[in-house]
């Protein structure tokens, strides 16, 4: 049996036109009939780094037992002139997560795949130290044959449901590399119901690597300390209606950066 994990978390490539940008990690999330592909921000907008695709693609399972076939799904993201996402807003600031919605009808009529929903966000209490897991696709690593994801270990590094330096994440430790962003932050759903699907509570979204910019490039390592912002966030992002102050849609599309 495969682990439902693996179908909830899919490798999202960038794209701006028919140029190939980045690769990066994402996953699902339904709420009601609704479906979306849960990211980074980053992943589909970052000013600081001029990185401004205008579509996705993600990567599908058509057949439960036979795991070669995939189909790849396009996915634009901008609608008129505006982006289609939802990104996150707190009183931190903005928040590095975003959701696109997925037209179901538009999915192959056989595909395959596992989504987290409301329940997965309720989460009991969560130690320091806490053992978690993190599916992605590392620097595009994955099982290039059957397309699934491979998995991190990680630890809650810092107190969780505490924000860290007053931002909305906790911290993780875990060997984590670019290409990761956007992943599912994970723990095993003890109390979980006999017959349960998913058996893990969702976390936290996976960002990237947290390092001090006052390290010693030469006699100090790497902290291997990583941000994962609270997904509790999706709720606001996946609600029906109206726009909040805290959540809103993406920025408009920006011309490609020039050499």
């Amino acid at each position: 049996m495969i682990d439902p994990l693996l179908f909830s978390t899919t490798r999202m490539s960038t794209f701006r036109g028919r140029q190939a940008l980045t690769a990066a990690t994402s996953f699902f999330f339904s709420r009601g009939e609704r479906l979306f592909a849960v990211t980074s921000r980053h992943v589909l907008h970052d000013e600081p780094t001029g990185h401004f695709p205008d579509r996705v693609e993600i990567v599908l399972h058509i057949d439960a037992t036979d795991l070669t076939r995939t189909v790849v799904q396009s996915i634009p993201l901008y609608r008129d002139g505006r982006a289609v996402w939802h990104q996150g807003v707190d009183s931190g600031g903005e928040v590095d997560i975003a959701v696109l919605e997925l037209d179901r009808a538009a999915l192959p009529e056989a595909h395959v795949l596992c989504a987290f929903e409301p329940r997965h966000l309720t989460v009991p209490e969560v130690g320091v130290g806490e053992p978690l897991l993190v599916p992605g696709f590392p620097l595009g690593f994955y099982d290039t044959v059957h397309y699934l994801p491979v998995v991190r270990q990680a630890i809650t590094a810092s107190p969780f449901g505490i924000r860290f330096q007053g931002e909305g994440y906790f911290l993780t430790d875990a060997r984590m590399h670019r290409g990761s962003s956007g992943a599912p932050v994970v723990m095993r759903w003890a109390g979980a119901e006999a017959g349960e699907r998913m058996p893990w509570r969702l976390l936290g979204v996976h960002a990237g690597r947290l390092d001090m910019g006052t390290r010693d490039l030469v006699q100090d390592e790497t902290l291997g300390l990583n941000c994962a912002w609270y997904a509790d966030i999706l709720m606001k992002l996946t609600e029906d209606g109206a726009l909040s102050s805290r959540a809103e849609m993406g920025p408009r599309p920006r011309a490609p950066q020039k050499p």
